[in-house]
C-alpha cells in the first residue's frame, strides 16, 4: 500500500500545473500517489494526464466548480495514505522532497505535521523574497537552526501572532488531517485554522530548516485588482481571531489568546494595503482595512 499522497487541487494556469506535476513525478523516492482534483474547465487537461501513462497519477475533474475550500475538503476526503501533502498547483517540489520528509517522519514517529525547508519564487520561477516573506522570516518565524519540534500553546501563539508557515509544503499525518479537515466558514484563513485545530488536539510539528526541498510561488498582487484592496479577507480574519482567542482562553492558553486578539501580522498586512485602497478611492475598503489595522480585539466579558 502506498503510504504517501500528494493531493493537488487545481484551478488556473495549465503550464504551472504541469510543472508542479512534473516536479512530483521527478521525486527520488518513487513510492507515492498523486491525486489531481481539477476544479476548472480547461479543455486539454484531461488528455494531458491520460498521456502521462503513470499508474501513480489519478486525475478527476469536478462536475461543477467547488471553490477553494470545498476542493481542499475534497482533497482531504479522497486522501488515503499515512501521510498527505496538499500542494499548490503552481508550486514546485525539489526532487528530494519526499525522501527528506520521510526521514523527518522516521526521526519523529507519530508527528502530526512537518514543515520542511522552503524557498519563495516569483511568477517566473526566480527566487524572490518580498516584504511579506521577509517579515515572516525576521519577525514571526521561530529561529531554527537545523530542526525543532514545536506544539501546544508555544506553536499556537507563534502562528496566531503571524502565520509564518507555508501551507502547501506541509506534510500532514493522514489520520489526523482526515479527522479534522478544513472548516466550512473560512475561505482565506482556512490553513491557519486547520493548524490551530490540530494543535488543540495535541498534534505537534517538526520544523526543518537544514535542507530546502520546496518552492512556494508568490504571485505579485495585481495593481489593477479592486478586490485586492477591498479588505474583505480581513473581515474573515476578524471573525476567526475573535473566535479562536476565546477558545484559547477557555483552553488555558493565555499567550495564544493574546496573540490572537492582537494578530499583529494580519494588522500589518492591512496597513500595507491601505495606500492602494486610498489611491483607488475604495472607501469601504479603506474603512475595513483601517478597522482591522488599528483596532485590536478585546477580550469578551
Amino acid at each position: 500500500m502506498v503510504t504517501f499522497d500528494f493531493m493537488l487541487p487545481y484551478y488556473g494556469d495549465v503550464q504551472l500545473m504541469q510543472d508542479a506535476v512534473r516536479s512530483v513525478l521527478a521525486q527520488t523516492d518513487p513510492d507515492f500517489r498523486l491525486v489531481v482534483i481539477d476544479d476548472g474547465k480547461e479543455p486539454d487537461v484531461p488528455g494531458w494526464f491520460e498521456a502521462l501513462g503513470d499508474d501513480r497519477v489519478h486525475y478527476t475533474r469536478n462536475e461543477q466548480n467547488l471553490g477553494i475550500t470545498k476542493n481542499f475538503q475534497k482533497c482531504v476526503r479522497l486522501s488515503e495514505a499515512d501521510h498527505v501533502v496538499i500542494m499548490g498547483c503552481d508550486d514546485l517540489l525539489h526532487p528530494h522532497y519526499l525522501e527528506t520528509v520521510r526521514g523527518l517522519i522516521a526521526d519523529n514517529p507519530g508527528i502530526g505535521m512537518v514543515q520542511p525547508g522552503v524557498e519563495v519564487i516569483d511568477g517566473s520561477g526566480q527566487v524572490a523574497y518580498g516584504l511579506a516573506d521577509q517579515t515572516k522570516r525576521r519577525l514571526y518565524a521561530p529561529q531554527v537552526k537545523g530542526r525543532r519540534l514545536m506544539g501546544g500553546e508555544e506553536l499556537a501563539t507563534s502562528v496566531l501572532r503571524g502565520n509564518w508557515l507555508y501551507f502547501p509544503s506541509i506534510c500532514w499525518r493522514g489520520e489526523a488531517l482526515r479527522g479534522v479537515n478544513f472548516r466550512d466558514e473560512y475561505s482565506v484563513i482556512q490553513d491557519l485554522a486547520l493548524v490551530v485545530d490540530l494543535l488543540e488536539l495535541g498534534e505537534q510539528m517538526v520544523i526543518d530548516e537544514s535542507t530546502t526541498v520546496f518552492q512556494y510561488r508568490r504571485h505579485a498582487v495585481s495593481e489593477s485588482s479592486v478586490q485586492a484592496f477591498s479588505g474583505t479577507r480581513f473581515t474573515e480574519a476578524e471573525r476567526y481571531f475573535s473566535a479562536v482567542a476565546d477558545r484559547m482562553d477557555a483552553r488555558g492558553w493565555p499567550k495564544a489568546a493574546r496573540a490572537a486578539r492582537f494578530h499583529s501580522a494580519s494588522r500589518f498586512h492591512a496597513i500595507t494595503m491601505l495606500p492602494g485602497a486610498l489611491l483607488r478611492g475604495h472607501r469601504e475598503g479603506v474603512r475595513t482595512l483601517a478597522k482591522h489595522a488599528f483596532t485590536a480585539g478585546q477580550r469578551a466579558d
